[in-house]
């Protein structure tokens, strides 16, 4: 089953503040720890990512939110693919990549020239959609995540 097509790709709005922080919390408590860095950026999406030049996108269902997405700025030309989640029990059917296409269109609409994203080897699932979409592994810098052992980038392509 497939919700591509009932699944609404929509832009950030306080009024979904909470479902970033509430989708994201979900995934890190079941598969790692939240990290001081998550805390502030997931409770403040506005100031953190949005402020700062970045965008933030959430997969809307029947009026539910279901899934969350983040471009955060780097710097003019790269951004950081971030904060990816979709809701328990709702992975493997398109929601991830409905996201990630959204994002890479926006990327090209906004002249941004790289995305990056760090990301986990056990995370299986989440590594064959980014591989499946052009991202390819570069050596990963220290620092950033304490759960990252993967950092991947793409180009965009005009």
């Amino acid at each position: 089953m497939s919700l591509d097509d009932t699944v609404e790709i929509i832009p950030f709005s306080p009024a979904y503040k909470e479902a970033i922080k509430t989708l994201n919390l979900e995934w890190l408590k079941k598969y790692f720890r939240v990290e001081p860095k998550d805390e502030i950026v997931l409770s403040d999406p506005q100031g953190q990512i949005i402020d700062k030049g970045g965008m933030i996108f959430y997969a809307q269902y029947n009026e539910i939110i279901v899934g969350t997405v983040s471009l955060i700025k780097i710097d003019n030309t790269t951004f950081e693919l971030s904060k990816m989640a979709v809701q328990d029990g709702l992975q493997g059917l398109g929601i991830g990549k409905k996201l990630i296409l959204h994002c890479l269109a926006v990327a090209k609409e906004n002249g941004m020239e790289k995305l990056i994203l760090y990301s986990n080897r056990k995370l299986l699932p989440a590594i064959h959609l980014y591989e499946k979409y052009g991202f390819l592994e570069v050596p990963l810098e220290g620092g950033v995540y304490e759960r990252a052992d993967i950092k991947m980038e793409r180009t965009i392509h005009y």
